[in-house]
């Protein structure tokens, strides 16, 4: 392995030193937010000719797949079609840079869909320091050519507006402190929570629509803005037999290993423990954690779930371990949210969903019950090397749901679900088929996977439909040049279940940014694309030449 690839920092991404001193700058697209929509967001406005700044929170692009150290959860076609063709670049690259880099077995290197952890939810778990790497070579002929700014540790602080448009964003350094205001054509806010969207006055919604609002079967009587998914501070580990790896006891320890769920319909008892509520049936759903082993038919082994490293793919004595993503039940937060509060209550948050987190893991190393052995695996060490942090957890949380534009187009309950097409349509379940939207600039698939929630509701998870991405839900109703680019679109927080995976995101991003580089190609506002027959053919004719897939082949329900 090269070793010496997994010692870079964020410098290989770093402010040139020319522009280091300078406190205004322009560009034709402005980028805020570099996670999965957001590099996908710069790639096409790139792609297409543009000038193009990315700001970025922590020091690693890439988001849901680095930073928040989640593995990407994917539709089961994904080896052959429902994804941009830049989307698909970057699995290769993920899976080329094992093939280079590491101590495949002959057999594993073989395999055409490499899978170097072998997790059960995804065709491609692996470690997220990989991705990154990926993304940045994906990136850097832009650095190295001048086209591509990329301001690492930077947080938008405020916006410049004048009547129906964004002027500029101001990017504070979490480093130094020095404010930069960043002037651009077109803006897209790629943040995690939607950060721009309030900064520039840009009408939004977020927690659940009322069914009044949205007609949408699974909506409550009235709307609960407040009423967010849970969050996660995911961590990596590794299992070393007959060492102690145990970390100190964490100072919320006693709190957490008591703590009952008191959700609606129940959860099956303590948040520490091996049982949890399925996600379809909310009937307990019994789980076991046994590292380099295996478990009865019919249970989850958590430690394969999102298994990163497998060591079997690699040659002998390269990894004592398997190395497996904790992104479970047992550490979503739903006690409070990170948007539309105060810092200081956001900071509460964060920081008690960081000690669930780690007393999960020493309740892990010291309680959990277990066949043989027990309680607890002392063997089981906190991998901070993996998420490239201190304190062992990932850089930033996992985000499931954010402030969401008010749209042109919000897609909902009725145009995505299985069930309710089948109401609407008379159509039996092989032959029902998603809304299909006139502005299509992408496709998707997940099912609706709504996580326990801040507002005390179990999961919500019925099945979807394959889907298009409409370009309506990208536009803000008012705002003339700003852009949904990640997980803001025009949805429902029924629907964000389904549009807020990796692939979705990315195609969300990319369109965004074609879409800006288009506007100012021709001249005309994204509102006249999406709304004047010829320019929208012509834009579709170019996404498709892109490698954009605007509609999906005859396939089944998720």
């Amino acid at each position: 392995m090269n070793r010496r690839l997994f010692l870079q920092t964020a410098s290989a991404l770093a402010l040139p030193a020319a522009l280091r001193g300078a406190r205004d700058l322009t560009f034709d697209v402005v980028i805020i937010g570099g996670g999965t929509g957001g590099c996908a967001a710069a790639l096409a406005a790139l792609r297409n000719g543009m000038r193009v700044v990315l700001t970025e929170e922590t020091d690693w692009i890439g988001g849901q797949l680095t930073s928040q150290a989640v593995p990407p959860d994917e539709h089961p076609w994904i080896e052959m079609f429902g994804r941009t063709q830049s989307y698909a670049a970057y699995r290769q690259g993920v899976r080329e840079f094992y093939r280079k880099h590491y101590p495949l077995t002959s057999e594993a290197r073989s395999r055409v869909h490499l899978n170097p952890g072998d997790g059960g939810v995804s065709r491609l778990t692996h470690e997220p320091r990989v991705s990154k790497h990926v993304l940045e070579q994906m990136l850097m002929p832009y650095v190295s050519g001048g086209k591509l700014t990329v301001l690492l540790r930077h947080k938008p602080v405020a916006a410049d507006t004048a009547g129906d448009r964004v002027k500029s964003v101001s990017v504070k350094s979490l480093e130094s402190g020095i404010q930069r205001t960043l002037h651009g054509k077109y803006f897209i806010d790629a943040t995690e929570l939607g950060d721009l969207l309030p900064l520039t006055k840009t009408e939004y919604v977020t927690g659940f629509e009322s069914q009044k609002q949205t007609g949408e079967p699974s909506a409550p009587a009235e709307p609960q803005p407040q009423n967010m998914q849970a969050f996660t501070v995911c961590f990596a580990v590794d299992y070393i037999e007959g060492e102690d790896h145990t970390i100190d006891k964490p100072a919320d320890y006693d709190f957490w290993r008591s703590y009952v769920p008191k959700l609606q319909p129940e959860w099956p008892g303590p948040l520490l423990s091996w049982k949890m509520s399925h996600p379809v049936t909310l009937k307990v759903r019994p789980v076991d954690f046994i590292p380099h082993g295996t478990t009865p038919a019919g249970i989850l082994n958590l430690w394969h779930y999102r298994r990163i490293a497998n060591r079997a793919n690699f040659t002998e004595g390269s990894y004592p371990s398997d190395i497996t993503l904790v992104n479970w039940p047992q550490n979503d937060y739903w006690l409070g949210n990170l948007c539309e509060v105060s810092e200081a209550e956001a900071a509460k948050h964060l920081r008690a969903a960081k000690q669930l987190s780690l007393s999960l893991l020493y309740w892990m190393q010291t309680e959990a019950p277990r066949e043989k052995g027990g309680p607890g695996w002392k063997g089981l060490r906190l991998r901070g090397d993996v998420t490239g942090t201190e304190d062992g957890l990932a850089k930033y949380p996992y985000i499931r749901e954010s402030r969401r534009i008010q749209a042109e187009f919000t897609v909902v309950e009725q145009h995505v679900s299985t069930e309710v097409r089948m109401k609407l349509t008379g159509k039996k379940r092989e032959e029902v088929r998603a809304e299909r939207y006139f502005d299509s600039v992408g496709v998707g698939s997940y099912r609706i996977d709504l996580h326990p929630s801040s507002g005390g509701n179990n999961y919500i998870d019925v099945s979807s439909l394959p889907f298009q991405i409409p370009l309506g839900a990208l536009l803000p109703k008012r705002m003339k040049n700003l852009i949904a680019g990640a997980k803001n679109l025009g949805v429902t927080h029924i629907t964000n279940g389904c549009y807020r995976l990796h692939p979705v995101e990315w195609n969300i991003g990319e369109a965004a940014g074609a879409v800006a580089a288009e506007a100012i190609r021709t001249g005309r506002l994204p509102t006249e694309i999406r709304n004047r027959k010829p320019l929208l053919e012509e834009f579709q004719k170019r996404l498709i030449a892109q490698g954009f897939e605007l509609s999906w082949p005859e396939i089944s329900p998720r």
